[in-house]
């Protein structure tokens, strides 16, 4: 038995990947992982597993239909985990076609190469396949100050090209589950942080700048809020909804931590100045306020209820607890830091921020 693993060399894609395979259990079923590495997709990420033979690695894009094809027919995988997608709400908003090729054309592909590849497969084969598709709180929109968090019922009301991107894939694998009776799960979680998460997310932006001793931007006031889930946690939910999720179901993941997103400035920056301290002064003189960026969602905050209800699952980790480990890890694994920071990623990041004033 093996399962399918698209993007697993990302942030949520790899720690699934080490989780997975960390987890034990007699036999630990392995894990074929797809990734494109692209700039976020990154191999030093999965160091740990050289040599192990229950990782098998291949680099290629889910929108190959004929490698995607190769892959099924030759591994006959029990289930496929898509974390593949474009996730950068800033690059969807100055690129988004690469988000609409990935999100939305990539999951097509992978839907439609399974349609074909279950029609190849015994029943009971096919009875027990699962698809399951990772996606965001993001597709629901912007919540209102005190309004009730999203639930599965809620409606979809994207704003950024990365969002529409997500709704529609999430749309399509509905599609193919009530036209095709395709045996699909989707999940829709809050924004993740932890180990392995590239630098141009809030979190770890915020802890590589302030070891840098450079600006920490924060867009507009920074009273944006969002809800916080640890990506271990994360790994343990999907786990969760692919053992024993109904199929054709959405569950939401989340991890009861709202927080503004200059909070979150602030905590990192206590912890750090804990940790290690900086002989200039506290880090919290390096908050910046910039320009706010378009269309940004004011709040999120996931109801987590159903997936507790059914299948048992709560994040172990508080905000607390999670972030000291986050920013413990990032503190011990500068190599990893120093690697990712490559002359594109610092490019990047000079274009998209260099030219922005306070508001």
């Amino acid at each position: 038995m093996t399962i399918l693993v698209t993007g697993g060399a990302g942030f949520i894609g790899s720690n699934f990947v080490l989780d997975w395979l960390a987890a034990g259990g007699e036999p630990t079923e392995p894990i074929v992982n797809l990734d494109a590495l692209t700039y976020a997709g990154n191999l030093h990420n999965l160091a740990s597993l050289a040599g192990d033979a229950r990782h098998v690695f291949v680099r290629g894009d889910i929108g190959d239909r004929l490698l995607v094809d190769r892959l099924l027919a030759e591994h006959r995988p029990r289930a496929i985990v898509n974390f593949a997608a474009e996730s950068h709400v800033d690059r969807s908003i100055l690129g988004p076609g690469a988000f609409i090729k990935t999100n939305v054309e990539g999951t097509f592909t992978l839907l439609e190469a399974t349609r074909v590849h279950l029609q190849s497969l015994e029943l009971a084969e096919r009875e027990a396949f699962r698809f399951l598709h990772v996606s965001t709180d993001e597709v629901y929109g912007s919540l209102a100050p005190g309004a009730p968090a999203f639930t599965e019922e809620h409606p979809f009301e994207p704003n950024s090209p990365y969002s529409a991107s997500k709704a529609a894939s999430d749309h399509l694998v509905r599609a193919w589950f009530h036209t095709y009776g395709l045996p699909v799960l989707t999940t829709n979680c809050s924004n993740n942080y932890g180990p392995y998460h590239f630098p141009e997310k809030l979190i770890p932006l915020v802890i590589v700048n302030a070891l840098a001793g450079k600006p920490l931007p924060v867009y507009g006031d920074g009273w944006q809020v969002r809800d916080w889930l640890y990506v271990g946690d994360h790994c343990a939910a999907i786990r969760a909804v692919l053992a024993r999720g109904r199929v054709g179901e959405t569950y939401n993941i989340g991890g009861w931590n709202e927080k503004p997103n200059i909070e979150i400035v602030q905590t990192v920056c206590a912890l750090l100045d804990e940790m290690r301290p900086d002989p200039a002064g506290p880090r919290a003189r390096l908050i910046t306020h910039v320009k706010d960026r378009p269309g940004h969602d004011r709040r999120y905050a996931i109801d987590a209820r159903k997936i507790e209800r059914e299948l048992g699952w709560r994040p172990a980790e508080t905000f607390e607890t999670g972030i000291r480990k986050t920013v413990r890890w990032y503190l011990e694994h500068a190599d990893w830091v120093a690697q990712v920071q490559s002359g594109a990623y610092r490019d990047w990041v000079a274009t998209h921020y260099g030219g922005r004033t306070a508001p």
